[in-house]
This record gives C-alpha cells, sequence and structure tokens, in this order.
C-alpha cells in the first residue's frame, strides 16, 4: 500500500513493476477503501499516510524501511542486495524513511487525487479490483 497521491511513491510503484519479471507484487493506496479495511481488519487503526505497507502472504505486516527491502528483496536485477541493509536497526533506516517521507511532496510532488492505473496494469491494482466487486 502507499500513498496514492504521491509522485515520488507512484514512481516507486511504476519502479516496482518494472522490476518484478514474476509479478509478485499487487498494490493498492492508502487513501483507499481497500486499504482501510485492509488495515481496521489488521487493527491498524492511526492511518499511515507517510508509510508504504507490504502484507506478505502470511497476512504479516511490514512498514516503512523494512517494507521497501522486504519489496527490494524480491525485485529482479542488483535489487535484492539493498537487503543487506536490513541489518542496520529500524530506527536508523527509519529515520531516513522518515526524513524523505516528510519531504516527498516538496521535493516530488504530488496530485490531488489518486492516480488511476492503465487499463492493462488495473489487475495489479486491489483497490480497482475491491471497487469494481
Amino acid at each position: 500500500m502507499f500513498d496514492g497521491v504521491c509522485n515520488l511513491c507512484n514512481n516507486a510503484v511504476n519502479f516496482v513493476i518494472d522490476h518484478d519479471k514474476a509479478g509478485r507484487f499487487r498494490f493498492a493506496s492508502l487513501q483507499s477503501a481497500y486499504a482501510s479495511n485492509l488495515l481496521a481488519s489488521a487493527n491498524v487503526t492511526y492511518p499511515f499516510p507517510d508509510s508504504i505497507i507490504l502484507v506478505k502472504k502470511d497476512n504479516q505486516l511490514k512498514f516503512k524501511s523494512t517494507a521497501a527491502l522486504h519489496i527490494a528483496k524480491k525485485l529482479n536485477g542488483v535489487w535484492p542486495l539493498c537487503y543487506i541493509f536490513i541489518l542496520l536497526p529500524a530506527f536508523i533506516r527509519d529515520y531516513l524513511y522518515d526524513i524523505i517521507a516528510k519531504n516527498r511532496y516538496r521535493w516530488f510532488g504530488r496530485h490531488d487525487v489518486c492516480k488511476i492505473p492503465s487499463p492493462e496494469l488495473q489487475r495489479l491494482f486491489l483497490d480497482v479490483q475491491y471497487n469494481k466487486g
């Protein structure tokens, strides 16, 4: 799950799609009803607009830098090497993550509304599927 109005976040989603040749990942914006319902069912009540959230197959949630590193671990190319940074304590990784997250709109811009994926990518977006069903 990602901030659907954030340019940096949208570009990160596009990056993951381009480097996920196995098609492992699905996406939902944090602003969507899908994300709200999923987080509520996991007893996560605080909105996390400054975090990406990875929901693993076992329904375990990963936040911020931990989520990013677990995602990188599954991508094609050299990106799995980034997983070595998991050895750093989360408070250090998340401190750097938070600096970027707090400045992302100023540095990278934002949209007024969440972008709608192209028809060929809609199958990867759970919130689009949720709204159809």
